[in-house]
């Protein structure tokens, strides 16, 4: 699956859909204000992490959606994934985590 346009004002996913999605995925943290998931990567060495990161970039790109990306910790990751127009979670969050964690196996 693809990201599709989000518009401000489209529903944000029911708590509900979203432990759907959360199966869905692996090792995704849901957190609230806003409403979000998020996922810590680690990895060997700074070149690996920073390898990862510029992945990711190019992904979220390509499905013109973009998390927001903490690279720390020399070796660490951290990504937060939700829907800015929206102030929530969209379809579209989920659909970028599984296309991340399909970079990091």
């Amino acid at each position: 699956m693809d990201c599709i346009p989000c518009r401000i004002g489209a529903p944000t996913l029911s708590k509900q859909e979203i432990n759907s999605y959360l199966h869905e995925v692996t090792g995704w943290i849901y957190k609230t204000n806003p409403d979000k998931i998020t996922k810590q990567f680690e990895f060997k060495d700074f070149r690996s992490a920073l390898k990862f990161v510029n992945k990711v970039g190019i992904i979220a790109e390509k499905q013109n959606h973009h998390p927001d990306i903490l690279l720390h910790s020399y070796k660490k990751v951290r990504i937060e994934l939700w829907t800015h127009k929206i102030n929530g979670l969209h379809q579209n969050d989920f659909i970028l985590a599984a296309k991340i964690d399909s970079v990091k196996s």
